[in-house]
């Protein structure tokens, strides 16, 4: 049966790649952006999530065109990535207010449509780096941290109204968010690696599919790593 699914980041890398996945099942699909650009089969919208008005005003864009959301992947992430000793407030925060302010708003708009429907998916995209820490990252991995927390109480607000809310931890995947990595911190997480390997983000999109799936009906609060063995038991 078509849903309605909203994904906040998916132009490129892992959103893109489950806007692909959800739509190739027949769902009706809207991705944000801060372009507002998509390719052909989904529905393109201009949000930036740190901007609670703009996602306010893409979501009802969405529902107008695909009825009323019943799948939100919350995935619009960003890194600035410094030492911590030279990291100013305004790096901490500006990454805050993308990975874990702009979820929170993000949720909070969509749940609005969930509560009298009594039935709704939300995934939040984390990071195993976010449960291990990473040198240069404090900001990045306190961010995919706090996400934790902000699911696992919306599970105990949103349980009674059929709302699930699972978190997904993708390991070191094959994106343009890697690609600046040195070969000395990519060999050194390949170490890491029990499976040795880069992820893709079709392997990410398929764990999303599947928390969003009527076989997940009754698995909510959960961390679904997808990260090759890294941080295994975090």
């Amino acid at each position: 049966m078509s849903r309605s699914v909203f994904i906040t980041g998916g132009s490129r890398g892992i959103g893109l790649a489950v806007a692909r996945s959800f739509a190739a099942a027949g769902d009706r699909v809207a991705v944000t952006s801060r372009s507002g650009e998509a390719e052909e089969g989904l529905l393109g919208l201009k949000a930036d999530v740190t901007e609670p008005e703009q996602v306010e005003q893409a979501l009802a864009e969405a529902e107008a065109a695909h009825g009323t959301v019943e799948v939100v992947v919350a995935n619009a992430g960003i890194t600035l990535d410094t030492p911590m000793l030279r990291m100013t407030e305004n790096q901490f925060e500006e990454v805050l207010r993308t990975n874990l302010t702009g979820v929170f708003t993000t949720v909070r708009t969509a749940v609005r449509s969930m509560l009298p429907a009594r039935k709704g998916r939300i995934i939040l995209v984390s990071s195993a780096l976010g449960f291990l820490g990473s040198p240069g990252q404090t900001n990045y991995a306190a961010t995919k941290a706090g996400l934790l927390g902000l699911a696992r109480s919306l599970v105990w607000e949103l349980g009674d109204r059929n709302i699930t809310v699972n978190l997904v931890a993708p390991g070191i995947i094959d994106t343009d968010m890697t690609k600046p990595l040195s070969a000395a911190r990519m060999d050194g997480l390949m170490r890491t690696t029990p499976l040795g390997r880069l992820g893709t983000a079709d392997e990410v999109a398929a764990a999303v599919r599947f928390l969003a799936s009527e076989e997940a009906g009754y698995i909510t609060g959960a961390v679904l790593p997808v990260g090759g063995g890294i941080g295994m038991g975090h």
